[in-house]
């Protein structure tokens, strides 16, 4: 296998990897992202709360694995606001808003999960209607990401028989992206190495090359993506041009910060506001009934 230095300087080798592996989170050179170290709650916390509070009653939230924000967040917002949500970890679809804890597996997803399973399929993702699926919900990571919201889960390189980093692929991302209601982008690092102009790969079509209707030319039936939920700050798209846009950024962080680890121009809303920190109230859930092993603070 080819020996390659990933962005943190370290050597790497081109295999099959998913993001979870990311150090988390870094920023720059390898400098930790410690500028929200004066508060109570650590980066992916926040990320979590923000992904929760967006999600409505009703909806079916379907989770792929080594995302650990997002499987707190569909856990909390269930919790918290949720009770007639459903949630689907691959094959395992449940309703568990009952259960007086949640808590994650220590590696992600993992079949622990099916023991609170209404149905479970040992085919994992379901494909056979995806025409109903207006009201699931969906989350992406990515090793690449452009200013619409194209992600890359293949790899980085121009010949794709040699990349210098190989992804985990699309394990069915492109299709869920088309046809849900919607779509976040989640991501454990926030670099100019993921966030490029251009993806060498995609394999999630966001808001192609940019317009209001730029899904509906090419007939694509789902929403796309709102959001895009980073250590450093919330990104959205511009409504006429669908463009990356600072939304908020957390606290510490400045727009300058967010840039200067952003490999494209992004477009700002002045003033920009700062996120929202996690009430007394969601952290207590967050850490009582969803997180108790304290995995989104180590």
């Amino acid at each position: 296998m080819e020996t390659i230095l990933n962005e943190w300087g370290s050597k790497d080798y081109c295999r099959c990897t998913s993001i979870r592996e990311f150090p988390l989170p870094l920023c720059g050179k390898g400098r930790r992202q410690d500028l929200m170290a004066n508060n109570d709650y650590s980066p992916q916390e926040l990320m979590a709360v923000v992904l929760a509070r967006d999600l409505k009653d009703g909806e079916v939230l379907r989770v792929g694995v080594a995302m650990p924000p997002v499987e707190a967040a569909v856990r909390l917002a269930h919790l918290r606001h949720g009770p007639n949500m459903e949630l689907i970890f691959l094959g395992a679809r449940m309703n568990v808003a009952h259960l007086h804890s949640l808590p994650m597996p220590a590696f992600g997803w993992d079949r622990r999960v099916v023991r609170w399973a209404e149905s479970y399929s040992d085919t994992g993702h379901r494909f056979d209607r995806v025409k109903d699926w207006s009201n699931h919900v969906f989350f992406i990571g990515g090793v690449q990401v452009d200013p619409y919201g194209n992600t890359n889960l293949i790899g980085v390189g121009p010949d794709y028989h040699h990349l210098r980093f190989r992804g985990p692929g699309s394990v069915g991302t492109a299709t869920l992206s088309t046809h849900v209601g919607r779509y976040y982008i989640v991501l454990n690092s926030h670099t100019p190495r993921i966030f490029v102009e251009r993806c060498d790969y995609i394999s999630a079509y966001g808001w192609g090359t940019g317009g209001a209707d730029a899904r509906r030319r090419v007939g694509l039936p789902g929403g796309g993506p709102k959001y895009c939920v980073t250590p450093l700050c919330v990104l959205d798209f511009a409504e006429e041009t669908k463009r990356m846009r600072l939304h908020s950024l957390h606290a510490g962080v400045s727009a300058a910060d967010v840039q200067a680890q952003t490999g494209f121009a992004l477009t700002t809303a002045v003033p920009i506001p700062t996120t929202d920190p996690p009430s007394a109230e969601e952290l207590h859930v967050l850490r009582t009934r969803v997180d108790r092993s304290g995995f989104l603070r180590r």
